[in-house]
């Protein structure tokens, strides 16, 4: 198992655990993409987001996964969820020592292929939220080590970070209110890294 198959087990695991709790306790109903599957036992749902609403229902958003001799049912109202997200997200990039840490590093929104970000010096502020969509998003992050001819430096304190977070512009300034996720790898690495994020976009 790879990488990203032992972080989403790690996270899954207990997950599916509340849920199952939530369920029995609340008496709530368990949606696998909006068909209610109640009494499925021995199952295991990888790279899927989870959610339990205030009437104790929970729904289990897992892509590749559909459910066979069931009747859908409504996933949630309609009114849940604005269509488009009501706040702003930005993605910052930041070096400490411009081209030092010697990463390239793509980004996947929802399983989608956005950007490349590179270990070049170049600032670099993205407006994001037309790429997210309101509830929960998963951003993985491909970071790749471009050493080329020779490194640069072998130092933890050389690093390249990338921000996202809730924020504001004003004029040519973007504030972050809010960080969501604050990525960095450095120069003294020299792996490959894939990780992966969820954020709850409102």
């Amino acid at each position: 198992m790879n990488s990203i198959g032992r972080r989403v087990f790690t996270v899954l695991a207990p997950l599916l655990l509340v849920a199952g709790l939530a369920a029995g306790a609340l008496a709530g109903s368990v949606y696998l993409n909006g068909v209610r599957i109640d009494g499925v036992t021995n199952q295991r749902f990888e790279k899927c987001n989870v959610t339990i609403d205030a009437k104790g229902d929970i729904y289990i958003e897992a892509p590749g996964y559909a459910v066979q001799g069931a009747t859908s049912q409504p996933a949630r109202p309609a009114t849940t969820l604005p269509a488009n997200p009501t706040r702003r997200y930005f993605l910052i990039k930041e070096e400490s020592q411009p081209g030092a840490a010697q990463y390239d590093i793509d980004i996947f929104i929802n399983s989608v292929w956005y950007k490349r970000i590179r270990s070049d010096g170049e600032q670099l502020v993205l407006d994001i939220t037309g790429k997210l969509r309101p509830g929960p998003n998963v951003l993985h992050f491909a970071a790749s080590k471009n050493i080329g001819k020779e490194r640069k430096s072998y130092s933890k304190q050389a690093y390249i970070r990338i921000i996202v977070g809730e924020g504001n512009m004003g004029g040519k300034n973007v504030m972050i209110d809010n960080p969501l996720i604050q990525y960095t790898r450095t120069a003294y690495e020299t792996e490959n890294f894939n990780d992966e994020y969820t954020i709850t976009v409102r």
